[in-house]
């Protein structure tokens, strides 16, 4: 099942793969909260995962996290542009002067 969900391209995260299949027939809940992981997940929430992690957010925390998250995208993308351009990091971040104060040699070719 793993290389024909790879290759319909659906997202599916886990730890292990087992050989055994699962019961179909047992009754389960819908839309009630669950807990996995220690995390607790309500209906409703927005769950984001990829290859480095998941995260689990709030309904009502929703619209915000987006807005945040893309505030972050923006400004990646931007720092992303200054080092294509060949600006250095330690510079624009300010990091120069405070590795000197550390002890640190910086040496110019």
């Amino acid at each position: 099942d793993t290389a024909d969900l790879r290759a319909m391209g659906f997202p599916v995260w886990t730890r292990h793969v087992s050989v055994q299949g699962t019961v179909k027939a047992t009754p389960g809940s819908v839309n009630v909260p669950v807990t996995l992981g220690g995390v607790a997940i309500s209906p409703g929430d927005v769950i984001c995962a990829d290859d480095d992690g998941v995260v689990v957010v709030a309904r009502e925390e929703a619209e915000w996290a987006l807005d945040r998250s893309n505030e972050r995208l923006a400004k990646e993308e931007a720092t992303r542009a200054r080092l294509e351009a060949g600006e250095l990091g330690v510079d624009f971040y300010g990091l120069r002067d405070r590795l000197v104060d550390l002890g640190v040699d910086w040496i110019d070719d």
